[in-house]
């Protein structure tokens, strides 16, 4: 998998100062509902096309193939008895900054009991944009926490071009099979 800084939603590595960072690319959400450290700026600063005033969000490649994906990883696990879901959100440019956001995807309700480390939170393509809704240049991903408040559970998430979407069996082994089985061609 390769990573980009600049499609990165958690961790202050890409300068967040501020928001839920907790590791250099991993957030902690914490209660309630909050949003990644970092916000996801489409905008061509080329010029070409203009990104003043509206213009200009490039072309991430949604529907390409192959498409990009959103991943987003349990680095650390949820705290027992809380919940996670994420969201994907869009928005246009208001002269240079986030005008309103449009919910684009959004993920089931996760348990502690799944969310625990290594596990996959998402396995989406970056999503089209919804009906009605202007071109985004802005992205950013939101944490709906449940009613427990999670104190460890840390999540890494970006834009990336492959995942690592194997299936990984109840002994922990990829595709299900346990270590020591030979699979005769």
């Amino acid at each position: 998998m390769i990573l980009d800084g600049f499609l990165t939603f958690t961790g202050s590595a890409q300068g967040a100062s501020g928001g839920i960072q907790s590791t250099a690319y991993g957030d902690l959400p914490t209660t309630g509902t909050t949003v990644a450290s970092n916000i996801i700026d489409l905008g061509v600063n080329s010029g070409v096309p203009s990104d003043a005033n509206g213009g200009g969000a490039r072309d991430i490649g949604v529907g390409d193939d192959p498409s990009l994906k959103l991943s987003a990883i349990m680095l650390v696990g949820l705290t027992a008895g809380g919940t996670i879901q994420l969201e994907l959100d869009g928005a246009p440019d208001s002269a240079g900054v986030p005008g309103s956001y449009t919910v684009m995807w959004q993920s089931q309700v996760i348990a502690a009991a799944q969310a625990v480390a290594g596990f996959q939170l998402c396995n989406v393509d970056v999503p089209r944009v919804v009906p009605g809704q202007p071109i985004p240049r802005y992205l950013r991903l939101r944490f709906i926490q449940g009613s427990t408040a999670n104190t460890a559970g840390i999540v890494e998430a970006q834009i990336v071009i492959d995942r690592d979407d194997q299936i990984v069996g109840t002994g922990g082994a990829y595709s299900g099979y346990p270590s020591g089985i030979t699979v005769a061609n």
